[in-house]
């Protein structure tokens, strides 16, 4: 009879701590927490269906023993004295107080923190003690280390935490247990270890009786891949039961778990792609909900899930982007970047809005954000000068936290856009003692690229073209495959000719005629661009009309010079026409360069830089070089206007051509 109303008085007693906790936390600043590292602590870890009594006399997961495998605790000393509380979470925390612990813990940004923050609450219930322990790995997780330092395993509050949940994990709440795994998961604890292991048992246990909620579920189905791999089993049957919850039951934050569990199952992804569809349709639907952070991941997944179908997410999540583009972490940034090149989105708000992010950063700005956001511009091939000028400052003042990787990313660009910025001078200048002093810390094929790209606007690598072509690079270039790919050559081939038309001055070592390619033409495009078809259509059929006949033209003509001429008119010494197929008596060339919108930066009428180059070296070998612009084609509304234009451009002065 005496018991009964002891522990309720008890029950009461730590009902009156939390309430009094969470008010006192509503109430506090964020600083607090750096204020109470001095106080004595307080006992304050429940949840126990019986009276339950924390004792620091010894651990009983040897896993979870300091380094030397001497208790973490001086011996004897008690950490809790008092009898706890019953009951789960629920019973506990009403919802609204669970998420104002949780909002505190996830603001939390270290370790000390977190630890400061719970040794001031007296008690809390397991599933409150296990996302505290969640939070501390994820804050200690560094440059993918796992593990935990000593000074927070000798810590008394964290051997607390980590007391509490080696009691019989049937005690503890769905939230707790799945929580408690997730903690044990990054924390990196031995997957054979005894605690783990029963851990793993009870959410079988309670994922064969389907006691687990959506939330739980997701998180389970994490920890198991990490654990075991995506090939578990047990992972198929939480992935039965997660398709057979309505989705309207799953927070954004479990949508966003359910697609980086797809992501780790890639091969599997045909399996669930009925299941992806309906995900990526009720998604539409908690975009606006997603913090940075997790549109960075769906992103990611989609781009990893080849969710190409998802366009309309895509969209939508891009206007969100827009949004968010300042709270992004340059890892998040880079990641929602390359899925926008993956699936070819681009707005005009997304530029202005990565505009004025650099813009408002100048000289502060990251060598990682800089290097990314170029290589987005480049690979979209979006002319952007506030941005490029902001590079170009940021990487004179500051080259020497670039690492080779992010100056050829950042200069690239400049080159494939065909853009000088003001201080360009400086920049190169800067970038010529860079590579003096740092050459062989490049990768060959990433100096490569970089001295190429600058070729590009006409700022040739000079001085280091005998290194270039020296066996001992050329042999670094080749590595430890049979032969050098197509690019690399068609690269060096290139340098060759620019050395030879715009720097007659080089006197140095050529490139072996073995290694010179025929042709310009690479399957990726990267040095020249195949003719617009329909275009090409269009000027046929008005040259056809302008000369008389299709005899008088060749058309797709590779020159001895690696180029292909999209059109070639061959002229005598007076200027008439000469018929396509006459080789003797040519005295002029005339070169057509039908350019279509691919031949420019985007939305723009600015040529890409191997256009430019690709027109320039046609000048120096001679050729009389028209531009037939598609912005001009288009604006004609009939083919007598073709036929007009194209006698306009042809018969010009410039040309000297007769008919």
């Amino acid at each position: 009879m005496a018991s009964t109303p002891l522990r309720r008085s008890l029950c009461h007693l730590c009902g009156f701590r939390i309430r009094a906790a969470l008010a006192a936390l509503k109430s506090r600043p964020v600083h607090h927490v750096h204020q109470v590292v001095g106080e004595r602590p307080r006992p304050w870890f429940s949840s126990q269906p019986e009276p339950f009594r924390v004792s620091a006399r010894r651990a009983r997961c040897a896993d979870l023993r300091s380094e030397d495998g001497n208790e973490l605790h001086p011996a004897g000393e008690p950490l809790f004295s008092q009898v706890h509380d019953v009951g789960r979470f629920e019973p506990n925390l009403k919802d609204t107080d669970g998420q104002v612990f949780y909002r505190r813990l996830n603001g939390f940004s270290s370790s000390e923190e977190v630890l400061s923050f719970m040794n001031t609450l007296q008690t809390v219930p397991d599933a409150v003690a296990a996302a505290a322990l969640r939070r501390i790995c994820e804050t200690e997780q560094k440059d993918g280390e796992r593990g935990l330092p000593r000074e927070i395993l000798e810590n008394h509050v964290f051997q607390a935490l980590r007391d509490g949940l080696e009691q019989e994990p049937s005690t503890l709440s769905n939230t707790g247990l799945v929580t408690a795994l997730q903690a044990l998961t990054l924390w990196g604890v031995d997957p054979q270890s005894h605690l783990l292991l029963n851990l793993v048992a009870e959410c079988q246990h309670r994922l064969q009786r389907g006691g687990l909620g959506v939330h739980g579920l997701c998180v389970l189905g994490e920890s198991l891949i990490k654990l075991q791999g995506p090939g578990c089993a047990t992972l198929d049957l939480v992935m039965y039961q997660l398709q057979g919850e309505k989705l309207e039951n799953f927070r954004p934050e479990d949508i966003v778990a359910l697609y980086r569990i797809l992501q780790a199952c890639t091969e599997k992804a045909d399996q669930h792609q009925a299941f992806l569809n309906k995900i990526n349709n009720f998604s539409l639907s908690i975009v606006s909900n997603l913090s940075p952070k997790l549109i960075s991941q769906v992103l990611t997944a989609l781009v990893a899930l080849d969710q190409t179908q998802a366009l309309p997410l895509v969209i939508k999540l891009g206007k969100y982007v827009v949004r968010h583009i300042p709270r992004f972490t340059n890892e998040e940034l880079r990641k929602v970047l390359e899925a926008f090149v993956y699936f070819g989105h681009n707005d005009r708000f997304l530029t202005t809005a990565l505009e004025q992010h650099v813009a408002s950063l100048r000289l502060t700005l990251d060598p990682e954000v800089i290097s990314t956001v170029t290589e987005y511009c480049s690979r979209k091939q979006i002319l952007s000068e506030p941005i490029l000028n902001a590079v170009a400052e940021t990487f004179v003042c500051q080259s020497e936290k670039f690492s080779p990787t992010q100056i050829s990313e950042s200069i690239e660009a400049f080159g494939k856009l065909n853009y000088l910025p003001p201080n360009a001078s400086d920049l190169f200048r800067k970038l010529e003692d860079i590579l003096f002093t740092r050459f062989n810390y490049f990768p060959p094929k990433t100096l490569l690229k970089l001295l190429h790209s600058c070729s590009l606007i006409e700022y040739h690598p000079v001085n280091f073209m005998a290194k270039l072509y020296s066996p001992y690079f050329l042999q670094r270039l080749l590595g430890e495959e049979s032969h050098l790919d197509r690019l690399s050559l068609a690269q060096l081939t290139q340098l060759l000719l620019t050395s030879i038309l715009e720097c007659p001055f080089y006197k140095g070592p050529k490139l072996l005629p073995k290694y010179q390619v025929k042709s310009f033409l690479t399957p990726c495009c990267a040095l020249e661009t195949p003719v617009d078809f329909q275009l090409y259509k269009s000027v046929m059929s008005g040259l056809m009309d302008v000369l008389g006949g299709r005899q008088y033209f060749a058309s797709k003509v590779l020159t001895p010079y690696c180029y292909t001429v999209d059109v070639e008119i061959k002229l005598d010494e007076e200027g008439f026409v000469l018929p396509s197929t006459v080789n003797e008596d040519v005295h002029k060339r005339v070169a057509l360069c039908i350019d279509g919108p691919k031949r420019f930066c985007l939305n723009s009428k600015h040529l890409l830089g191997k256009e430019a180059i690709k027109q320039r070296h046609l000048r120096f070998l001679g050729y009389e070089v028209v531009q037939l612009p598609y912005y001009e084609i288009e604006m004609l509304k009939s083919r007598l206007e073709l036929v007009e234009y194209l006698q306009r451009k042809l018969f010009s002065q410039n040309t000297g051509i007769c008919w």
